[in-house]
């Protein structure tokens, strides 16, 4: 499918409800090249050994109690749009009917502000472990993006191999924090639903929803910084460094899209969580770090996050 064939695809959304997801999928694709996906027996046992060696560190390093995904998909740019875009319908469900007069100008706009942003993603995404991506009854999965992985890592001027397995580690510490925590997923997801419910019953956004949303994942991201500075077995100072400035560097059109899509956000969702964890485990070690995966009560507040102290004193 050609480029002009995507805008058309949008231009033409037909569906009732708010986005053409099927639009927003045929357009997305048309504005990303697939990349290649061509992959030895050796590069497949490759990703699937960092995988296993990364659960391993992570099990000794962390104390918690996980397995992960037994399904390691190593796949192109289409195919990560084609996951992702059945999870963003399912996400936005109460909203997808809230008006079936919906002027088809305003689902015009929202189908191609989707398939645009689903497009930036696929081109940038290196690795993901994402429980919302379930249905009812699916198996986990880890997904990494083989040909943004390799262009990174030609970019970055780093191995491949080191590389790859970095972003292996990484993925694996998130899949130890939702192994660890069963609520975790459900959490997540009655929030993300409960906030865009309200914007579809009264049109506005639920702030306290998705405030839950922001500060669990910032434990989420800073655990995981936690774990891979602990777990990971090489050097990769130098990798956080160059892909934060690579991030950085993007044009003007690039930066507008991270922002749109709170990628800068997530970077300080980092920090944030990374510098409590930190005081956590100075104070009280790794155990006392891993008690906010034992319950939902757990999870540290706002004031939590920037005095840790508060927080051991209420769960430790």
């Amino acid at each position: 499918m050609s480029i002009f064939e995507g805008v058309r695809a949008v231009a033409s959304a037909s569906s009732d409800s708010l986005v053409d997801w099927n639009a927003v999928r045929d357009a997305a694709k048309s504005g990303t090249p697939p990349g290649d996906l061509t992959l030895t027996a050796t590069d497949r046992e490759a990703y699937a050994r960092d995988v296993r060696d990364a659960r391993e560190r992570v099990r000794e390093t962390s104390t918690l109690d996980f397995d992960v995904p037994e399904t390691v998909s190593v796949m192109n740019r289409h195919h990560w749009i084609d996951a992702n875009v059945e999870t963003f319908e399912r996400a936005f469900h109460p909203v997808n009917d809230v008006n079936a007069a919906i002027p088809g100008v305003s689902r015009t706009l929202n189908t191609g502000g989707a398939a645009a942003a689903l497009s930036f993603l696929a081109r940038n995404v290196l690795g993901q472990y994402d429980p919302l991506l379930l249905a009812d009854g699916d198996a986990h999965e880890l997904y990494f993006v083989h040909p943004n992985i390799v262009a990174a890592a030609d970019t970055l001027d780093v191995p491949l191999a080191r590389f790859r397995r970095w972003i292996a580690f990484h993925e694996v510490t998130h899949a130890a924090e939702f192994g660890a925590a069963p609520w975790l997923a459900d959490y997540l997801e009655d929030r993300l639903r409960a906030g865009v419910t309200e914007l579809g019953d009264e049109y506005r956004l639920d702030t306290d929803e998705f405030e839950d949303v922001l500060l669990a994942m910032t434990a989420v991201e800073g655990y995981a910084e936690l774990l891979m500075d602990r777990a990971f077995d090489r050097e990769y100072d130098d990798l956080r460094r160059k892909l934060d400035a690579r991030r950085r560097a993007g044009g003007p059109l690039t930066k507008l899209f991270r922002r749109l899509l709170g990628l800068g956000l997530k970077r300080q969702q980092y920090e944030r969580g990374r510098e409590f964890f930190d005081a956590v485990v100075d104070a009280r070690g790794m155990e006392a770090a891993s008690l906010v995966w034992d319950a939902p009560e757990n999870l540290p507040r706002s004031d939590e996050l920037d005095t840790p102290g508060r927080w051991l004193a209420r769960v430790a």
